[in-house]
């Protein structure tokens, strides 16, 4: 029973690591699953710090899992996007989002190494050392920071600019809908940024644009579109947080077929629309079309409060 209580005590924490060093919901339950049985099989008090260990073994198998995933993502149909967390919309006075789980932040995490990437999330998203982190990727403490500090650079120089602040991203999300539902194209127009990039997710079971769309004209047109193919009476939008941001999950009750749509949105404007509807990346959703994102934490990409932490990774970049 004790053993089962640390495992529960870390099992968010466990599964927030996994979800972002993987991009895929059934791979994070399988790293959690996987290492829960480890830890059955450890003999009692050989983990001096349950914490460090389970955090150690889950970032190993998730490393493990993302190298083998590589050859699969390349011959990927279409664009490749992570699987969405869906959730309830949040409160509006939950002021900020996480970047760190972020639909684009994670776009960004798939043109990193898997070393990289594991480095990356691990030392500046949950603070670990980079000795532990050695241990899990089968490096050097010196390697690990300089897969940290490239990672670091590269995601500065890639990520998408966006608004942290969950009022400005609901509105542009709320004109959105508002012009796809009442056809409303110059509405469209005007919420849409001029570098604006959609891009969808079928993997080549549902039909979806196998190049990214640019620009808010293009992107408009597509859209009117698509929802000229589906009957009003029959199709929805429902307001969800996506990956911890203000989202959309479509549903059609004739064809079946669900959306979920996560937005980027920078200056009151929408940049990027990420649409997943291959259903192999949406079984994890509930009737509902919602399930918990577990083990949130507070990124030190946008948080004051770990002004320590990032101090000391901008020491590492120097060093590096």
């Amino acid at each position: 029973m004790a053993e089962l209580t640390l495992f529960e005590e870390q099992r968010d924490r466990l599964w927030g690591i996994a979800y972002r060093i993987t991009g895929s919901v059934a791979d994070a339950d399988d790293a959690v699953q996987e290492s829960w049985l480890r830890w059955q099989r450890l003999p009692d008090g050989e983990a001096r710090d349950p914490r460090a260990y389970l955090t150690t073994v889950v970032s190993r198998i998730c490393y493990d899992q993302l190298g083998s995933a590589r050859a699969r993502r390349e011959a990927y149909v279409g664009p490749w996007l992570p699987e969405p967390v869906i959730s309830e919309a949040g409160p509006e006075d939950r002021v900020t989002l996480d970047e760190s789980v972020g639909m684009a932040m994670m776009t960004v995490l798939e043109r990193l190494t898997p070393a990289e990437r594991t480095a990356f999330i691990l030392h500046d998203v949950f603070a670990v050392p980079f000795t532990e982190i050695a241990d899990a990727v089968g490096r050097t403490p010196d390697s690990v920071r300089q897969l940290a500090s490239r990672a670091r650079r590269r995601v500065r120089a890639e990520a998408p600019r966006r608004s942290v602040d969950r009022g400005e991203h609901r509105r542009a999300v709320d004109a959105f809908l508002a012009a796809v539902m009442g056809g409303d194209f110059d509405g469209l127009l005007e919420i849409l940024d001029p570098d604006v990039v959609w891009r969808s997710d079928g993997g080549g079971k549902v039909t979806a644009a196998r190049q990214p769309v640019l620009g808010p004209v293009k992107v408009a047109r597509f859209t009117q579109g698509l929802m000229r193919a589906f009957d009003p009476a029959t199709m929805r939008f429902t307001v969800r947080d996506v990956n911890g941001a203000p989202g959309l999950v479509f549903t059609d009750s004739a064809s079946g077929l669900t959306g979920v749509y996560a937005f980027t949105v920078h200056g009151g404007r929408i940049t990027e629309i990420d649409v997943v509807i291959n259903p192999d990346k949406l079984r994890h959703l509930s009737d509902a079309g919602a399930v918990t994102l577990p083990g949130p934490v507070s990124s030190p990409l946008h948080d004051d409060a770990n002004n320590e932490h990032a101090e000391h990774a901008e020491r590492d970049e120097h060093e590096a």
